[in-house]
């Protein structure tokens, strides 16, 4: 066993093709203060090959150095843009033939594992703030809720783990 080189990885990332309805998806980050957390969303993002992340509120955006550094360059291959008015935009997202998807624990929650959509269903994943999750105000406009199963004494995980944890998720219903 050897390990791949860089070029190696990307020769076989570039190769592969990314589920139809996974490309489509697109990521809507909403009140996130960590140019970290934007950075490593942004690489996850890339990573599976994900459409587009909306980002609305006072989420920070690229160029900005601290979201590169996390990014690493992920920032460029992924396409993104500022939504300013919320009800505006969602409802277009929503004529285009989006669901939007909150990762938030609500009293209507289901279980990511659980949840089930059509396979030809395009989704939006919502997330929120790192410390008061997604906000009140957008509620409303969210189809479904979903939470990801947590069996410990915290009850949340860092936006940016929730992403990838997402991400991969939705790889699998996908496929």
């Amino acid at each position: 066993m050897e390990k791949l080189s860089t070029k190696e990885i990307l020769k076989q990332n570039l190769d592969r093709s990314v589920p139809k309805r996974l490309g489509e998806l697109k990521i809507l980050l909403h009140n996130v203060r960590s140019m970290h957390n934007v950075g490593a969303a942004f690489r996850s993002a890339d990573a599976f090959g994900i459409d587009e992340i909306l980002i609305s509120g006072f989420t920070p955006h690229p160029p900005r150095p601290e979201i590169s550094k996390t990014a690493i360059g992920a920032e460029k291959h992924v396409e993104w843009d500022k939504i300013s008015d919320f009800e505006n935009d969602l409802s277009n997202l929503k004529k285009s033939g989006y669901r939007l998807v909150g990762l938030e624990q609500t009293t209507e929650s289901v279980l990511l594992p659980n949840y089930r959509l059509s396979k030809d269903q395009k989704i939006c994943l919502v997330f929120g703030n790192e410390v008061t999750g997604v906000d009140e105000e957008i509620l409303p406009y969210i189809d479904d809720f979903v939470e990801i199963p947590q069996y410990g004494h915290k009850h949340s995980l860092n936006v940016s783990v929730t992403v990838g944890v997402a991400l991969y998720a939705f790889l699998e219903k996908y496929w």
